[in-house]
């Protein structure tokens, strides 16, 4: 007996991460806290842009705060997922650039709002501003690692110090970002324009010799 209920805890707890009503909440939870701010948001709020009903948010979530909580983890999961780009040749250092620089971009253009709160609310919240240091630090650190590799095997030659590169890029990609969420018709110009700017601190460039050698160069794009 004790064996069945522990795998219908288990199957339980999976079933409510992956439910679509948990998925439509947490998209209601960051359009509305965009519009209206932790404090004045209630459970309530969430729950008529979701429309889910208020017994159905507390199956989920046990408060605003948890929910917010929630969201500023999905949000750090969503631009380590964007340093991901299956599908492209991992040897092709500018479609990997350009891959990862859209989707970055993208996702802070995406998240805008919800991550001017997640900074205000990180002052006051040690939770929150745990995830917050996790959302501005991991990502930066993840791709200065890349950086090295990349500088290992000879297909890159950095104008400073990976992290320094690293933390450059990463501010390009938001300045770009509230362009981009001004204009989203900029997406595919600004993606272009950070790309070559990244692929300069690289050192591989299209006129630098890494650059001709690894894709990067005019024969490569003619």
């Amino acid at each position: 007996m004790a064996r069945t209920h522990k795998t219908w805890a288990v199957r339980t707890a999976r079933d409510r991460t992956e439910a679509p009503a948990r998925a439509r909440l947490l998209d209601a939870a960051e359009t509305v806290f965009a519009r209206l701010g932790l404090g004045g948001t209630t459970v309530a709020d969430i729950t008529a842009e979701a429309g889910v009903s208020r017994a159905g948010f507390y199956v989920y979530f046990a408060s605003k705060e948890e929910i917010f909580r929630v969201l500023a983890a999905r949000v750090r999961d969503a631009f380590l997922a964007a340093q991901e780009v299956p599908g492209v040749d991992a040897d092709d250092t500018r479609a990997v650039a350009e891959a990862s620089v859209g989707a970055v971009i993208a996702a802070h253009a995406r998240h805008q709002p919800l991550l001017a709160l997640l900074e205000q609310q990180a002052r006051t919240d040690p939770d929150v501003r745990r995830l917050w240091d996790e959302i501005r630090e991991r990502p930066v650190h993840r791709h200065a690692r890349y950086i090295r590799r990349l500088t290992d095997r000879g297909a890159a030659a950095p104008v400073v110090e990976p992290l320094a590169v690293a933390h450059a890029v990463g501010g390009m990609c938001v300045e770009a970002a509230r362009r981009v969420a001004a204009r989203p018709d900029l997406y595919d110009t600004v993606v272009q324009d950070v790309t070559t700017m990244y692929l300069h601190l690289l050192g591989a460039g299209p006129d630098s010799p890494r650059g001709q050698r690894h894709g990067v160069g005019p024969t490569s794009q003619s």
